[in-house]
């Protein structure tokens, strides 16, 4: 089977970890930088070119789509997608999940718990709004943000308001949402491919930091999740959309809360954790379902 992996940079952990896996179970793989192909769409067909060459003949396509690159990317999978070939990451649920917002609200539209939030925008209005959240502190967010850039703790609803007033002025969209003190300053990711719970790993935030990612000196240990909390975290994946699928969870008082579902999860800190063959599961999974006329 011919398998296209979209990644800007083949050096990085994810994507050597998906070729590795790939050519062990004798597949054809190509890693293809998104943001060089030429998209071609005309009566009769759609084509995609890579440098200049057109790529054919593949039966599956893995996205790894950077934050930076969701715009062009996302055009990329539907053009592949138009073209009837398998992929591990749908257009429209790549741009759902990214968004922040539209995140939480199709979580919360589908009663999964998710901490309580705001999107302030009216100056006039915002601290009636921030009083709607509850009492300090609060977690500030950028709503392009990643790996815990552009997320700030605020401790005091002053700070907040001066927090959001400047974001609001500089045209800066961002959010604000309870501050989970149970949590203990760790999150639990939950990684998931085809509707399986593949690995779980708790993350631990650094002493003296409240994010907990592993890019931000957090530490991560293998974790076991509770009924609930696999019933949640895979009912979370379906609703995005998502075959594979990082779903962030806090641990509060009130039950497993969702921070967020990640289309495009890391495989690194996963992998490393937990010592399982995540990239192995997912070229599994596209061996299960892709439409191809290939055979093993």
């Amino acid at each position: 089977m011919k398998i296209v992996i979209l990644s800007r940079n083949p050096s990085l952990y994810s994507t050597r970890s998906l070729v590795r896996a790939a050519e062990i179970r004798n597949h054809d793989v190509e890693v293809v930088d998104h943001m060089q192909c030429d998209l071609i769409v005309q009566d009769g067909g759609l084509e995609v070119f890579y440098l200049g060459g057109k790529i054919s003949d593949v039966q599956a396509i893995i996205p790894r789509i950077g934050n930076s690159a969701t715009s062009h990317g996302s055009a990329v999978i539907r053009q592949f997608e138009s073209m009837g070939i398998f992929t591990t990451l749908g257009s429209s649920a790549l741009l759902c999940a990214r968004d922040k917002l539209i995140c939480l609200q199709m979580l919360a539209a589908q009663n999964i718990g998710v901490p309580r939030t705001i999107i302030p925008k009216n100056y006039y209005t915002m601290p009636s709004m921030i009083d709607r959240v509850g009492s300090h502190p609060f977690v500030i967010k950028l709503m392009k943000g990643t790996h815990g850039l552009g997320v700030i703790l605020s401790e005091s609803r002053k700070n907040a308001e001066s927090i959001l007033e400047t974001f609001f002025k500089t045209n800066q969209k961002a959010m604000l949402q309870e501050f989970i003190e149970e949590a203990g300053g760790a999150d639990i990711r939950v990684f998931i491919v085809d509707d399986e719970i593949v690995g779980v790993m708790k993350r631990q935030a650094a002493e003296g930091e409240f994010r907990s990612n592993l890019h931000r000196g957090g530490s991560s240990t293998i974790d076991q999740l509770t009924p609930e909390e696999e019933m949640i975290a895979i009912k979370a994946a379906r609703t995005m959309g998502l075959k594979v699928a990082g779903v962030d969870m806090l641990r509060s008082s009130r039950g497993p809360l969702i921070l967020e579902v990640n289309a495009s999860p890391g495989l690194e800190g996963i992998e490393t954790t937990t010592k399982v063959d995540i990239a192995g599961k997912i070229i599994t999974m596209i061996e299960r379902n892709a439409k191809a006329a290939w055979r093993p």
